[in-house]
């Protein structure tokens, strides 16, 4: 069925009725849970997914126009990969953007000044009900030391500055394939281009999984 030419290019709200609903399994982050869902008369299937916390991510831009980037280990990919600062949603009443500039003094020890949102995407919406929020900072800065110590994968973790452009091409190539990465730097290489404005730090966030609508 062919959609109409005229109707707006916007992903629109409208969950269909729930019949029933469990977990079938719970996780030391998210849970796998099992909808039945009444798609349409007559018509009724189950769906699991991961219920996800929701998070955020950090493109840090200096004054000669290089992103921040982390190296870390990521055990279910199997590989090290550069990756922009991200984390959790798993605060409860932190703000995303505070969220954000959370993550970027902890893993890279930067703090920034300005903050836009760059760009809300969900990675795997067949298969969970993650959104992630991608802030582009500037004015970054070393931050004071707050003694946070790094465990786990991130007791490893490598920091470094590269050009955005030498980025963009990295993933093109496919070089460079952390699903945050790859959607933050061809945003802004998009942004630029088109010239699209931003959106500003504090952007209602309707579509945070079991969150209202703060930003």
């Amino acid at each position: 069925m062919d959609a109409p030419e005229d109707r707006p290019l916007r992903d629109e709200p409208g969950r269909r009725d729930v019949a029933a609903r469990r977990t079938v399994h719970h996780g030391m982050v998210w849970d796998i849970v099992r909808d039945t869902i009444d798609f349409a008369p007559g018509v009724r299937f189950d769906r699991e997914y991961v219920h996800h916390t929701g998070a955020v991510a950090v493109l840090a831009v200096d004054e000669r126009d290089r992103m921040l980037l982390i190296r870390q280990y990521r055990h279910p990919a199997g590989e090290t990969l550069w990756e922009i600062p991200a984390g959790l949603l798993d605060v409860g009443g932190e703000a995303a953007s505070a969220a954000a500039l959370r993550e970027l003094r902890e893993e890279t020890g930067h703090d920034a000044q300005t903050v836009q949102t760059l760009l809300d995407f969900r990675p795997s919406p067949g298969g969970s009900d993650e959104v992630i929020r991608i802030y582009l900072v500037t004015g970054v800065r070393a931050a004071v030391e707050d003694g946070f110590v790094r465990t786990d994968e991130e007791a490893e973790l490598e920091v470094r500055w590269a050009g955005i452009d030498e980025v963009a091409r990295a993933v093109l190539a496919g070089d460079l394939t952390s699903g945050s990465l790859v959607a933050g730097v061809l945003a802004l290489v998009g942004h630029r281009a088109l010239g699209a404005p931003l959106r500003g730090r504090d952007t209602p966030w309707p579509e945070r999984p079991g969150h209202g609508t703060d930003g």
